[in-house]
């Protein structure tokens, strides 16, 4: 059983460490729409993973004396995933609302265009693919930093457990 106090100090590292995840993400979305460097951008989100299973090892070996549960390694996974999620949204809001000026949109609906021949062999048809674009192209910036936060929340909580799973260690 997790005491108040542990629990509390659990929450505190990962809020850190969850600032340190949001930056990797921001350079990581600053490489994919900004920058032109996407390979990078997206290597750098594909880091993630390991990125939080060090920090995870980190809090493991540095506060917990080496030892932790797999439930505990969970918890500092999945909370690391959420706080950065709630920041990068806001981040990401900052972005399409004063800077972007439709560039992401017309990155998504230039690609899904090119990808049209492909859409099609798998049963969708042009008009379907019509709508979708047009749906994105009015979805307002808070609404885009919320399906991305979305994301990240369900990613967050999938890749928590194999971390975990890596991260834990008994006395």
């Amino acid at each position: 059983m997790i005491k108040i106090e542990e629990f509390m100090q659990l929450k505190a590292f990962a809020r850190v460490d969850a600032l340190l995840l949001t930056a990797l993400w921001t350079v990581s979305f600053a490489c994919v729409t900004m920058i032109g460097a996407g390979t990078m951008g997206n290597l750098l989100a594909l880091a993630t993973p390991f990125f939080i299973g060090w920090r995870t090892c980190r809090f493991r070996n540095n506060v917990l004396g080496g030892a932790i549960s797999l439930r505990r390694a969970y918890a500092y996974s999945l909370y690391n995933f959420v706080y950065a999620s709630l920041v990068f949204a806001l981040v990401q809001f900052v972005y399409f609302r004063f800077v972007d000026n439709g560039g992401f949109v017309g990155l998504l609906t230039d690609t899904m265009k090119a990808m049209a021949p492909v859409y099609e062999q798998n049963g969708i048809s042009r008009t379907e693919l019509k709508q979708n674009i047009d749906m994105l192209t009015q979805l307002t910036p808070i609404q885009w930093s919320f399906v991305f936060m979305l994301q990240n929340f369900f990613l967050g909580a999938l890749t928590s457990l194999p971390i975990a799973l890596v991260c834990r260690r008994r006395q």
